[in-house]
């Protein structure tokens, strides 16, 4: 596996009405004895929020630092359906993440490093077979993407097996400005307003497939990210992975 470039944010008022007149001697009305009418008001039971599920596979990452739930989308169903056939397999159980960066990503997949004793280089390890991009310019790589890696090739052919889970930093409008002219793409103002206050990586967009999101455990990529590490961004303790389809 090819190391990938990183690059790299009422007052409250109380109406209060006296009215100040010069007092006359009061007037001394006998108290009615007829009780006031209670008007009842019926009181709504609040309705509570349906919650809106996203079309999309999801599938449950355990880890040592917590547990990812991530929906696969049905827009890349090339990647989604390898992603799928693999963790029925099991083939993704006990595997490492093998290649963690602070501010930018958190690799796994390698089938090597199953076994791979501690200082042993990883990020080579493959099934045999790539799988052919897929791009789709509404999926970027915002904070939590999960996307495929890949050695240098001209098709931008993605690994059967190595993914990595983007971590990234905030950017502001002239990061995103820049990155436009710099990849001859266009964002969304609602890509840019996830990129400005999620934060993600979009120097990697439209150069490897984004293929599903963590919907629930964002905090369990920056736990992974800032573990110690050794040579080649290797955790020194192992992290290792679960991964099981759920819906």
């Amino acid at each position: 596996m090819t190391k990938m470039k990183t690059f790299i944010t009422l007052a409250l008022v109380c109406f209060f009405t006296t009215a100040v007149h010069a007092q006359k001697k009061p007037v001394v009305k006998k108290a009615s004895t007829t009780k006031p009418a209670v008007k009842k008001t019926a009181v709504k039971a609040p309705v509570a929020k349906k919650e809106v599920k996203l079309p999309g596979t999801r599938v449950k990452v355990t880890t040592d630092s917590g547990v990812m739930i991530i929906r696969l989308y049905d827009k890349t169903p090339q990647h989604r359906d390898n992603f799928i056939k693999l963790a029925k397999e099991h083939f993704f159980d006990s595997l490492l993440f093998h290649r963690v960066i602070q501010g930018f990503m958190i690799q796994g997949g390698d089938p090597q490093s199953k076994y791979a004793q501690a200082g042993q280089m990883l990020g080579m390890g493959d099934v045999g077979y790539t799988i052919p991009a897929e791009f789709d310019t509404s999926l970027f790589h915002k904070k939590g993407a999960l996307a495929a890696a890949r050695t240098p090739n001209p098709a931008k052919a993605s690994s059967g097996c190595q993914f990595y889970i983007v971590q990234g930093n905030k950017l502001t409008d002239a990061d995103l400005n820049m990155m436009e002219m710099q990849k001859g793409i266009k964002y969304s103002a609602a890509q840019r307003n996830t990129y400005k206050t999620v934060g993600g990586t979009p120097c990697l967009d439209q150069d490897y497939t984004v293929f599903g999101e963590v919907e629930k455990g964002l905090e369990v990529i920056d736990k992974i990210a800032s573990v110690p590490k050794a040579q080649g961004d290797r955790p020194i303790a192992d992290v290792r992975m679960k991964i099981e389809v759920i819906k």
